[in-house]
């Protein structure tokens, strides 16, 4: 009887696990295809679909890996759905992540180099992207205005005040992006040591 229960309880857990991957490979799969405008846009879909719809990521959690998807070499959708990939399935659920992102573009790509010609002397296509611009544009506002958020509701002084210069470093003095990201993980690295050897002192 306990043999039968073991292995009706291991069946299970495979079967959730299965699940767990193929709901992975849709999800991504998914967002990837309907997402236009680029890596950003793709942000809020995840964070919509794995955050509040799955609850397999914690709100924070998803922020963090957001910072480290943009500040990585490498298109931000790929490294977000890796990120999020591993976090939920480890390097199996990373590896879905990467084929489910990677293989819409790369049939639309296909399909749209094969007619390129026809694609972009269409009027109607032209128009349709158009369209599409003012909504990424609203898209990626939203991104900003929930990182935004998430930051402000921290309370953390030094992060709100990065944020600040760093969109004043990039928007009005042009300095490198790469510097700025250099330069907030320092500030960030630096503050989270003295966070810690304060929590130490006071015996935490």
């Amino acid at each position: 009887m306990e043999t039968h229960k073991e292995n009706n309880m291991n069946t299970a857990a495979e079967t959730k696990t299965g699940n767990k991957y193929l709901t992975l490979f849709l999800s991504t799969f998914k967002l990837s295809a309907c997402t236009f405008g680029g890596g950003f846009v793709i942000i809020p879909l995840l964070r919509k679909r794995f955050v509040e719809e799955l609850g397999w990521i914690e709100e924070e959690e998803m922020l963090d890996l957001t910072a480290i998807a943009q500040s990585s070499p490498g298109a931000i959708a790929v490294n977000a759905s890796i990120l999020v990939g591993y976090h939920v399935a480890g390097i199996p659920g990373a590896l879905i992540s990467i084929i489910g992102t990677v293989l819409p573009p790369l049939v639309i790509i296909s399909v749209i180099s094969t007619f390129y010609q026809a694609f972009r002397d269409n009027t109607y296509v032209s128009m349709a992207m158009t369209g599409m611009l003012a909504a990424v544009a609203a898209v990626i506002t939203d991104v900003v205005i929930n990182m935004a958020g998430d930051i402000f509701k921290r309370k953390d002084a030094v992060a709100i005040v990065m944020m600040v210069l760093a969109f004043i470093a990039s928007r009005y003095l042009k300095v490198n992006i790469i510097i700025i990201i250099l330069v907030s993980g320092i500030v960030g690295a630096v503050q989270t040591i003295i966070r810690e050897r304060a929590e130490k002192e006071r015996g935490y």
